[in-house]
This record gives C-alpha cells, sequence and structure tokens, in this order.
C-alpha cells in the first residue's frame, strides 16, 4: 500500500463517481478503478458501493478513510519536520561557556540564534574551560566557549575560533586611592590585597598572573578567590582589594566601581569557541552562520579552516 492509493480512495469519496475523481487526479478511469480494486483486495474488505446514484464509502470504507486521512496528514508533517531538521531550524545546541563569556560578543550570537531558530532548544551551562573542553571531547557539548586553545587528548580534533581578546585590567571601589588612576603597575599591585578568579577553573589565567607577579609572589598566594568577574567587582567596591580580571569586565556597569590598565599591558588568553571537527549537524552548521555574521574575525578563521561559508564535515557525531 502506497499513499497513492490513499489519496485515490479520498478522492473517490470526496467526488463520488470514479470519473470526476480520477480527472481531479489528473489520471485515466480505468487505472483508478484497477487501483481501487487492487486496495479493496489488499485491506480484504470492500471499501466503495458502486451504485447507480453514485459510488459511497462502506461502513469499512469510512473506517478505512477516516485513518488514511491521519496518515497522510502524518506524511505531509513528516516531509515538513526532516526538511526543517535539515535546515537546522529544529533540534537542539548543547553549549558550555564561562561566565565572562557574556560580557563579550556571546550575547549577540545567541540572541540572533534565539530569534532565527526560535524552535531549537539551547542547552546552556556554565563552566569553567577545563570542564567544558572535557565535555565537548566526550560528546556531551557541541560548542565550548572558554580561555585559550583546548589542550589535552582529543583537542586535537576541534575546530577552535578566537571571537574575543583581553587585557589584564584592575579594579578598584571610588574610596580606593588608586581610583581616578588611568593605569597602576604591577609593582603597585604586588603592594595590595588582590582579588582573582579560580585558578582551579581557568588554569591559563592564573598561569598567566604567576608569569607576571611571580611564581611564589605573596600577592598571588594571598589573594581572595572569586567565583567570576561581576564577585571580583563587588568585592573590589567593597573594599576587600584590587580585583584583577579581563579587559571586557568593564562593560559592566557598577556604581563605585572604577577601573585601570594594567602596565605592562598584559594580554590574557583569548576568548575561544570551538565545536568538534566531524559535527555536521544542521544546528552547528546554523549557529555557525550566525557567529560568522556576528564575528567577521571568528568568520574569517573558520573560512580558513573549513573554506569559506562550509559547515564542519559530517562524521560520526552527526545527530
Amino acid at each position: 500500500m502506497e499513499a497513492r492509493h490513499l489519496r485515490y480512495a479520498l478522492a473517490l469519496a470526496e467526488h463520488q463517481h470514479f470519473g470526476r475523481a480520477a480527472a481531479a487526479l489528473g489520471i485515466a478511469q480505468p487505472p483508478l478503478s484497477k487501483q481501487i480494486a487492487d486496495l479493496e483486495r489488499e485491506v480484504g474488505a470492500r471499501l466503495f458501493d458502486r451504485t447507480r446514484r453514485g459510488v459511497f464509502p462502506t461502513a469499512a470504507g469510512e473506517a478505512f478513510l477516516d485513518r488514511a486521512r491521519r496518515a497522510l496528514t502524518e506524511m505531509a508533517a513528516a516531509v515538513t519536520d526532516a526538511g526543517r531538521a535539515a535546515r537546522g531550524e529544529t533540534g537542539r545546541l548543547r553549549l558550555g561557556f564561562i561566565a565572562s563569556a557574556l560580557l563579550g560578543p556571546l550575547p549577540a550570537v545567541l540572541s540572533r540564534f534565539g530569534r532565527d531558530r526560535p524552535e531549537v532548544r539551547l542547552e546552556l551551562h556554565e563552566m569553567g574551560t577545563s570542564r567544558s573542553t572535557a565535555a565537548l571531547i566526550a560528546g556531551e557539548l557541541d560548542v565550548a566557549v572558554g580561555l585559550g586553545r583546548p589542550r589535552g587528548p582529543g583537542a586535537e580534533e576541534l575546530v577552535s575560533v578566537t571571537i574575543g581578546r583581553d587585557d589584564l585590567v584592575a579594579v578598584v571601589g571610588t574610596a580606593h586611592p588608586y581610583a581616578g588612576l588611568p593605569s597602576v603597575s604591577v609593582e603597585q599591585l604586588r603592594r595590595q590585597q588582590l582579588i582573582v578568579a579560580p585558578g582551579e577553573d581557568e588554569p591559563t589565567t592564573i598561569a598567566g598572573l604567576r608569569a607576571l607577579f611571580g611564581e611564589d609572589s605573596a600577592a598571588l598566594h594571598g589573594a581572595t578567590v572569586a567565583r567570576d568577574v561581576h564577585t571580583i567587582i563587588g568585592l573590589a567596591v567593597s573594599g576587600a582589594g584590587v580585583g584583577l580580571g579581563p579587559s571586557r569586565m568593564t562593560s559592566v556597569p557598577r556604581k563605585g566601581a572604577w577601573f585601570c590598565r594594567v602596565t605592562p599591558r598584559t594580554s590574557l588568553p583569548d576568548l575561544v569557541l570551538s565545536f568538534a571537527e566531524d559535527d555536521g549537524s544542521p544546528v552547528l552548521t546554523a549557529f555557525l552562520a550566525v557567529l560568522r555574521a556576528n564575528c567577521p574575525e571568528a568568520g574569517a578563521s573558520l573560512d580558513r579552516r573549513l573554506g569559506p561559508g562550509r559547515p564542519p564535515e559530517r562524521g560520526p557525531r552527526e545527530r
């Protein structure tokens, strides 16, 4: 039994005449009569009564036609759903990110992607860089945003592009002696109570601070550890010390906060977006298209790695 048999039966029930039904279907009457007879043999019951007044469904025919209508509706919906999934309009995207990524281009990318693909389920997980890298390699995430290029076994199978660059800045409350200064030196910071992000979550950042202050720096050993940039700023405004963090945290509006450049200029690890090279899912492809549109530098990197506008290769992770 094929879909055309269902359409033929429904057309005959609607027009109640073989000739009119055949004309509506765009076929000759004899083939329609044969197809209906074949259908009745396959079903094992007479579906239509042929009378002088016309052709009418039997009780068995009414039951069959009810299911046939629903079956054709479901088949049409299946075709529609398949097309939407192939275009990345449905499905899910699992993304892990560090909190400070929300101060960069990530919100604009997520906002546009959500508008363009409202029926894609976004599963967002805040986590440290090392954790999100491990989850991405294990196939538990589709995209990870963290600090620096992913490292460790399996990282060579990932595509990584820079979506943000940062320098080290200091933040103090307006009552602090450094408030009003355009910059502070590392030597000045050595004498302060520092507030930093946790090294176990962002090892590349803490490694950079150790290189800047010295491996055995008393300032770092006695530093207050804050969960994220918002906490760093809040503690600094409260007078708990001098906060150190990425320059993108200057975009956080906070009354009573003063930001200073750190001299010498100290670059922090890039904000990097990564995904599996063999993931050719349409949802990821759609997400990368939005990334290209919002982050030209990242788009250029993707084009160099994958080819202009080209999605990742389809592979074992295709969903």
